[in-house]
Parts: structure tokens; sequence; C-alpha cells
């Protein structure tokens, strides 16, 4: 009986003590700015030896749960936590304080608390209204739709205020629970932040500054009262909203597609990367990926055959083939595909190009020595778009574009995408008989079906399939491409291209861990080349498939991210040539690793992989990456990495197939072509320094990097004008690049880029050191941006142009050639200028005018000796500069 009253007291005590304990603790919950493990401890611990009894801080919530006695000052702690670094809605941290921080920490300070905000911006809010950043319509409808799906009754956002208005009943919901909502669908606001990766899924249109204050006007949205419209894209689709006085105000939308205009560098990233927005390619004739980059400075477009009218892109100093070319990060533009892959890839169709000069991760394969290019479609919307384009150019090219992107549900979006050209007219400006660009018609189709569930369930997936058809035929204006060959007097040029591919992308993001990701790539492509050039047949049919599988995850903090994974390529070749066929099966499997060290004010990133090819051999693949932020304003970077791949000695060099030199390979007890792989080291250093001028931001960046190829498969043109020989490298080749680039703003709506290049490029062929022809050491760019400002119905006007300078180039040699089928040593210099002047008239019509090359710059021996096509001195691949004179063109797009 004892024992049991004994219990009863106990229990009585117990509940009276919680009780008590109850009275005289405080639990409350403040938000509070941070980033990754070590701000958690950092936080926690503050909080704990400022007094509380208890702190726990939700990184994924941004809040901090504290526990105290009566007698302690909340205040007292949260001020202690800022003094510490880390802003909540009471304090702010001193930037200096900020500034010290690791690099990891740094948390982005423009989703402060509203009364920060408030204080700093001097924006009223009414009870129910809150930050939300965004930039345009999807936007808008993505934010409502939003709020409402958490419950709320009504919800009205305003781009302009950058708020949102809900209407709600608290008993069935409330605000934080919406605005938990809105931060899962892609949109900071003043109480939660998105995850990076739901974040990076929005469209290209929705990605709003993440570094803008909460409540500052967005650049992306023009009123009258907001400056920053200076710096504001143009567009091809807007949305509207009722300003103050019931007028219009337009909310441009950054969805895009043809030439010139938002290049940005991305400040996190440790290797140099571009990005480069859809609307950029607006400013040019943009038809394809090959005229993607005629206003970008860090890529050279080339024009290398006269009588095909191809061009190629060079990066660095190096032919396309060192740079690795995807799309969708998957392997695109290489092997059969080399000569002709960028023409089929339609303008239109991008919604974003991502450039990486120099090394890039090891993640995406082992063939990048230059850099990368990867490619992203359109497949972002959070309403139905469908938009028209029409083109054409004054000599007989026309094209029409149809994209159409549609929401199925809140997690399944489709795209379709279907481009057709032909060009129907005889070019021939120069007066020598050749075409100066092939005549035929191309047909593209895609279907891109996307799913994007991250937020909740954690899974996300792409899926797309491409059909191209494309035939060309060039070569004399004589020639009749519905007769045999052999009844041929005119020399001719037929190319018939099919390509198919089908592909898939899913990922997994761990529940509770934003940090640990798994992905799985696949690809299947058939590409399929029918062509002659005269009376000599080339053939080639390519089969690859692609598979890459990819972890991500950290070790004990996201101050240290890794990435490990495996690989699979399979190439299969079937090639003729004349009365030669070529036959082989690459079969490559790899690993690969990747560790990512992020410090105080520098970021860290080293990789590497191990490939082993049937025919290489294993090849291991290195590559680092470093990062320095001496300021934010002033960033180093440093780069160092191998690369490696197999040469298509045929299909990479069509160019040289209109012409009458006969091929030889030398072989070298390779197993492809007889050749040995081409391996090179590629190292570079950049400073990016940003500054005021006339009160606008202002970029200087330089950078240097040099190649140096451990292997190579030369392609020499110097042995004989009649001849086209290969042959594996014995010395050294090296490529050295400098590039030195100023971008600013100096009126409002106005944008100027200036650069120079300096280009080093040398091989020891068989017969000693010479310069690797067709390539300038000296090359100018200036591109001018303007617009005016837009009209309460979305209208405005853009004007832009480029200039680009090109040195003189070494050319191949011709003196065993008669004189009048010699060309000089060195080309001579020249300007290219491309102006456009677009007219939108409202948020659905764009139209717009344009020409190109107009000075009118054209190489007057781009063939030599063309009057005699089947002769021994006849060549077609000897160009260094445009063929055709100014060209100009029109065009108008529709949206609906």
């Amino acid at each position: 009986m004892k024992l049991y009253i004994t219990k009863i007291a106990l229990g009585l005590f117990l509940l009276f003590a919680q009780l008590l304990f109850a009275q005289t603790i405080n639990k409350n919950q403040f938000q509070v700015k941070g980033n990754c493990e070590m701000c958690k401890e950092r936080i926690e611990s503050t909080a704990l030896k400022a007094g509380a009894s208890a702190a726990r801080y939700s990184i994924d919530n941004q809040t901090l749960t504290l526990e105290t006695a009566e007698n302690i000052s909340t205040e007292d702690i949260l001020k202690k936590v800022a003094d510490a670094g880390h802003d909540n809605e009471k304090f702010k941290s001193s930037d200096e304080t900020y500034e010290k921080l690791p690099s990891c920490c740094h948390y982005e300070r423009d989703t402060i608390q509203t009364s920060l905000a408030t204080e700093k911006h001097n924006h009223e809010k009414a009870e129910n209204e809150f930050f939300v950043k965004g930039n345009c319509e999807s936007c808008k409808a993505r934010i409502e739709k939003a709020a409402k799906s958490a419950g709320a009754k009504s919800a009205e956002w305003s781009a302009e205020k950058q708020t949102v208005t809900l209407d709600f009943d608290s008993s069935k919901t409330s605000a934080d629970k919406i605005l938990k909502k809105i931060a899962d669908v892609g949109h900071d606001n003043e109480r939660y932040k998105t995850s990076d990766d739901v974040y990076k899924n929005l469209p290209g249109c929705c990605l709003y500054d993440r570094e803008t204050l909460i409540g500052v006007p967005n650049p992306k949205v023009h009123t009258d009262e907001n400056p920053a419209h200076q710096e504001t894209e143009k567009h091809d689709h807007s949305g509207e909203e009722k300003s103050d006085n019931g007028k219009e105000k337009t909310i441009e939308e950054v969805k895009v597609s043809v030439s010139k205009a938002a290049t940005s560098i991305s400040k996190k990233d440790a290797g140099l990367v571009f990005n480069i927005d859809s609307k950029e390619l607006l400013k040019a004739a943009c038809c394809n990926l090959s005229e993607s980059f005629e206003t970008n400075a860090t890529v050279d477009v080339s024009f290398n055959n006269a009588v095909t009218g191809t061009k190629q892109l060079k990066m660095l100093g190096l032919d396309q083939k060192y740079t690795s070319l995807t799309k969708e990060l998957l392997p695109e533009i290489r092997g059969i595909a080399s000569a002709y892959g960028l023409n089929l890839i339609p303008g239109r169709w991008i919604e974003s190009i991502q450039l990486t000069k120099g090394g890039s991760t090891v993640t995406n394969g082992y063939e990048s020595i230059t850099g990368q290019i990867n490619t992203e479609l359109i497949k972002h919307s959070e309403k139905s778009e469908t938009s028209l384009n029409l083109f054409s150019d004054f000599n007989g090219r026309a094209e029409v574009n149809i994209t159409h992107v549609e929401p199925i549900d809140e997690h399944w979006t489709q795209t379709f995408l279907l481009h057709g050209n032909g060009t129907f007219g005889n070019t021939d400006m120069n007066d020598d008989g050749f075409l100066d660009r092939p005549k035929g018609n191309q047909i593209n189709a895609a279907y891109l079906l996307n799913f994007n569930d991250l937020g909740h369930s954690g899974f996300g997936s792409h899926f797309g399939i491409n059909f191209v058809k494309d035939e060309r035929t060039a070569g004399q204006t004589a020639f009749n491409k519905h007769l045999a060959q052999k009844d041929q007097t005119a020399y001719g040029v037929g190319i018939d291209i099919s390509r198919f591919q089908i592909w898939n992308k899913t990922g997994y993001v761990f529940k509770g861990k934003p940090y640990q990701s798994l992905g799985l790539m696949n690809q299947f492509v058939y590409h399929q080349q029918d062509s002659f050039f005269g009376l000599r047949n080339y053939s080639g049919k390519q089969h690859t498939y692609y598979s890459n599988l990819i972890f991500e995850s950290i070790i004990g903090n996201t101050n240290n991210k890794y990435k490990a994974g495996a690989s699979f390529m399979y190439d299969s070749y079937n090639e003729d040539y004349l009365l030669d066929n070529f036959k082989r099966n690459e079969i490559v499997p790899g690993i690969f690793a990747e560790y990512t060290l992020t410090g105080l004010k520098y970021t860290l990133v080293a990789g590497a992989r191990a490939d082993f090819h049937n025919l290489a051999g294993t090849q291991f693949t290195p590559r680092l990456n470093f990062k320095y932020d001496f300021t934010p304003q002033t960033i180093l970077r440093l780069s160092a990495g191998r690369g490696f791949r197999t040469a298509s000695v045929f299909a990479e060099n069509q160019q040289y197939f209109a012409s009458n030199r006969n091929i030889q390979i030398v072989q070298n007890g390779g197993d492809i072509y007889g050749l040995k792989p081409e391996i090179a080291w590629n190292y570079g250093a950049s400073l990016q320094q940003e500054f005021k001028l006339f009160g606008r931001k202002s970029t200087l960046m330089a950078d240097f990097f040099r190649t140096d190829f451990q292997d190579q498969v030369l392609v020499d043109l110097d042995r004989s004008p009649q001849q086209l020989t290969f042959y594996n490298l014995e010395g050294k080749s090296f490529a050295n690049s400098f590039q030195a680039q100023w971008d600013l703003s100096p009126l409002k709506n106005f944008d100027v880029r200036l650069a120079y290049k300096y280009y080093d490029v040398q091989a020891d062929y068989l017969d000693g050191r010479r310069e690797v022809p067709f390539m300038a050491k000296h090359r100018g760019f200036v591109n001018l941006a303007y617009s005016t400002n837009k009209s309460e119905k979305g209208a405005f006007w853009s004007f832009d142009t480029t200039l680009n300078v090109v040195g003189k180039q070494r050319l191949p040699k011709t003196s065993s050639n008669p004189a009048e089928f010699q060309i000089p040593t060195y080309s001579e210099s020249y300007a290219v200028l491309n102006a456009q002047v677009s007219r939108n008239f409202n948020q659905k019509i764009r139209a717009y005018f344009g020409g190109e090359n107009l000075t009118s710059y054209n190489q007057k021996n781009a063939v030599v000796d063309f009057k005699n096509p089947f002769g021994n001195y006849f060549d077609g691949g000897m160009v260094y500069a445009p063929i055709m004179k100014a060209n100009f063109y029109v065009g108008l797009d529709v949206s609906f």
C-alpha cells in the first residue's frame, strides 16, 4: 500500500513539475537564414550560448525553434545569431560578418523576412499580402494555382509588386501552409525558399533573380517607376496586369528563339560556364545551332566549304570536333553527324544553351577537350502555349517553325516541335558557276514528355523522340539532280541524311535529403548519310547507345559533395568511301567520381573517370576546376583536365571531299583506320571583375587556355594540293587562346559587348612545325543592342548589330599548282557586319528584318579551278571567309 501511495505521490509531483515547467518555459519559432549543416551547428550553438534551453534549426523550413526561460529574451538570442552571420526576422547580420562566412553558408539574402525588406524598400502591404518572387505570366499562373491547391479561396499575384494577396479561411488553412506550397512549386517567398532542384526545373522565362532582395522591383517587369527596365530583355511573350491607375502594365517573360542578348556567367560554378538564354537567339537569323553563336564572342563560326556551304564552330582555337556537343546533356553531334549535325537542331527549338569553356565535368563523358556546349529544348510551361515562326531571306530560303507546349496536369507537360525549311533559288554571287549554298529541304519533328514531382515524391523524368530528314544538292548551277551521276556533265553534290533518336532521363531526390539524388540517362541514335561529291561517293551509318548513371550526395555536410557513377557507350560505324568499306564497333564502359569542396571563398571540383575502350584501351581522365572569390565582384578560376576521343576521319573532313584530293591514311598501328586515339590536356585561367560604370553593372573578363596534344590525328593539307593525308602526331601540337571581354550598359536599354581574341595554334607535321591553317591569330568582336521602352500594350523596338573582325589566316600550300591555281600563303583580313531591327507590336506578334554580311565581303577565289571541276586542280575546300555577299531576311513571330 505504501509503495502504491508513493507511486501516486511521485506521479502527482511529476505532473505538477511539468505544469510548473510549462509555465516558465517559452517555445518560439523564428525565421533564420542558413544553407547547410555547418549553418545549423553555428545557429544552434550560438542560441544555446545566448541562453536558450533548447534550439532546433530546420534547414528545409529556414526556422529556428527556441525554448527559453521567462527571464531570457528571444530578441537577445536572435541578435547573437545575427552577430554570428545569420539574418533573421528581427536582426540582419552586417555585410562584413556575412562575407566572412564560408562560401557554403552564403545563403540567399533576398528571402529575408518581410519586416526587414519592408523597412529597407518601403513597401506597404495588406494583412494578407506576402512577398513572392517571379517574372511572368507563367509564374503568375503557377503561384496562384499553388495557393489555391493549398486551400486559398483566391490568390492574386502582382509581378510589379512581387506580392501575392491571399483570401483564405484560417480554420482550414494558413498563410504559412500556402507559402510553403508556393515554395514547393519553385517560388522563393518571405517565409520559404524553394530547393535548387525545383528552381532549376522552372522554364527559362521563370528563372527570377535569386540575388535580388525580396521586395525590390523585378528588372524583368516593366513599369514606369522601375529604372531596372534598362536591363530588360527582349521577349516573345508576356502578360498584362492592372496598374494603380487602371491602365495595363506589361510583364515581360523570357521566352525566345534566335541570337544574342541574355548571356550570363555563372558565378557559382567552379568552371567558366556561360548560360545563354533562348532570347539571345532572337538577335540574329538563327535558323539552326550553327548560327546560334554569331553574336557570341567565345565561339567562332567558320565557313569551311565553298561547294557544300557548310559552317563549323571553333573554340579555343581548335575545330568543333574537340568540343563536346550535347543535347539535354546527352551526346549529340559526333561521329558521322559531325559535318552537318549543327544544321539539325533548329534555333527556334532551343530553350537555353550552357557553354563551358575549358575542362568540363567528368560526369558528362571523356570526349571534351576544349569545352562543352549543351543545348536544352523547349519543354516548360504552366499554360498551353503555341508559337509560329515564319522566315524568308531574299535569296530563296524559307522556313517555318511551330512549337507547342501544353501542361497535361500538375506534373505532366508535353511539347510538340515541328520545323521545315527549303532553299529553292540558285545563289551564285561571285559568278563562278557554283552555288554559294546548297538547295534542298528539311523536315524535323520532335515530341517531348516531362514529369516533375521533385517537390513531393522526389521523381522527375524527361522523354524525347526526334526524327529528321534532310536532303541537299549543291555544285554547279547547271547540275541536274534528276540525272544519274554517270550522265552528268556538270559537277554536283548530293547529301541525304536520315536521323532518328529516342532518349529518357529519370531522376529521384531522396526524401528529407535534398542534397542526395540518383539519375539515369539513356539514348539511342540512328544516323545515316548517303552522299556524292562529283564522281566520289561517301555513305555512312551510325548506331549509338548511351547510358549514364549518376549518384549524388554529401560527406558529413554540404561543404563536401560528391558524385559517382558509371556510363556505357556503344558506337557501330559502317562507312563506304569510293570502293573501300570501313567498319568498327566501339564499346566503352566507364566509371567516374567527382568531389566538390566548398570552403571560405573558394570552390574546388576534382573528378576522374576510367573508361575501358575496346579499341583505344583503358583511358584515365582527370579534371579539376577551382574558383576563388577575392570579393563577390572579383573571381579567379583555374582549370586543368585531360580528354580523349576517336577520330572519324572521313565524316569529320567532308569539306575536303569536293576537291580532287586523294585521301591517304598513314597507319600507325591503331585500331581506328589504323590510327591511335586523340589525347590532349587543357589548362586554363580566368579573371572576372564586376564594377559600376554609368551607375550600371559592368563586367570585365579575361581568360587564357592552353591545349597540349599528347596524341592527335593531323589533317595535312600541305603535302600536296592533290592529296589529303591523315597521320598520328609525332612531336608537339598546341593551341594557346587568350580572350578579353567587356560587357557594359552606357545608357538605359543600351548594352555593349566588346571582345578581343588571340590564337596561337601550331603542330609538328611530317615536314616541320607550322601554324594550323584557317585559324586567324587576331579577332575582334563588337555587339550593340538597344531597345525602346515598352508601351502599355507591350510594343517596343529592338536594334541589334554585331561586327566580327577576322585577321589574316595561313592557307594550305598550293605552290606546286600552276600559277593561275595558286592561292596566297596568307588570307586577307576582313570584317563581317550583321544587323537586325525587330518590332514587337504587342505580347503576341513580333516582326523582324535583318541583314547578314552587310560589308558584302566575300572570298573571290573560293573554288580553285572552278571551270574544270573534274580536273587535277579543282578544290572547293580552301575557304576562309564568307562566300555570299550581303543577304537580307524578314521574319514573323506569332504566339497563341
